[in-house]
């Protein structure tokens, strides 16, 4: 493997031309092997994201969906093909490179939100930055930066138990947010909640996108909230049907 540590805000990544594409795959692909046989999760994607951009993965349950997110967010590699992140290729990184990628340059938001039962509000979104040991009062600035975003602002102090679940998935998008990445992926953030709640999440990520200036990749199967979206790519059986650009 190729050893490149991904790069900071002012370095190449940061300087590519506004033209360039935030998220470019070519021909990847998945494989899982089972005591069935092999398992063909994504099928020869070819996929380009433009920057400041909302785009929906649409798809039914097993469509490939979470397998694409979870390759361009190098939370896994792929069998073939590869994935280029804000001018990063990222499926050549070594490991000790991808832990920074995935702590600085991705934002991660999950269906079961993922919040530390223990901590308060604010130090779950406050986590991320002790990782990438963020100053006391840079992190005091940012978690009241996001919290009100969010409109958390006077919710702060309290744990996960005493949050509705609307909240609670709010906490955890300013905590995926809380380093100022470049690209933003949730993975059907709306899933556990009511059509109401989940829509007013959905709009939110869209708004986020227009004010943090992050490109956002959305993994739904909930028609509601494909029309928020600037662009819907739909996958079925690991394979990009429509959409991909």
């Amino acid at each position: 493997m190729t050893d490149v540590r991904p790069a900071m805000p002012s370095g190449p990544a940061a300087d590519a031309a506004p033209s360039a594409p935030m998220v470019e795959t070519t021909e990847l692909a998945r494989d899982y092997r089972t005591q069935g046989g092999t398992v063909h999760a994504l099928r020869d994607v070819t996929l380009r994201v433009g920057r400041g951009q909302l785009v929906a993965i649409r798809g039914r349950s097993g469509s490939g969906k979470t397998t694409l997110l979870s390759l361009v967010g190098a939370l896994d590699r792929p069998t073939r093909g590869s994935v280029v992140v804000d001018g990063l290729p990222v499926s050549e990184l070594a490991e000790s490179a991808l832990v920074d990628f995935r702590r600085r340059r991705v934002g991660f938001v999950f269906q079961t939100f993922g919040l530390l039962p223990i901590l308060s509000a604010a130090e779950n979104v406050e986590v991320p930055m002790r990782l990438v040991q963020t100053g006391p009062r840079e992190r005091d600035e940012r978690i009241r930066e996001l919290l009100d975003l969010v409109g958390l602002g006077g919710r702060g102090e309290h744990r996960p138990y005493e949050l509705s679940g609307g909240e609670q998935q709010r906490v955890a998008i300013a905590r995926a947010l809380a380093n100022r990445p470049a690209l933003l992926l949730a993975d059907e953030p709306t899933g556990q909640l009511d059509s109401l709640t989940g829509r007013s999440i959905m709009a939110l990520i869209s708004h986020l996108v227009r004010s943090e200036g992050v490109t956002a990749i959305v993994a739904t199967h909930d028609p509601m909230l494909i029309d928020l979206a600037d662009r819907v790519v739909e996958l079925r059986d690991g394979q990009v049907v429509d959409g991909g650009g």
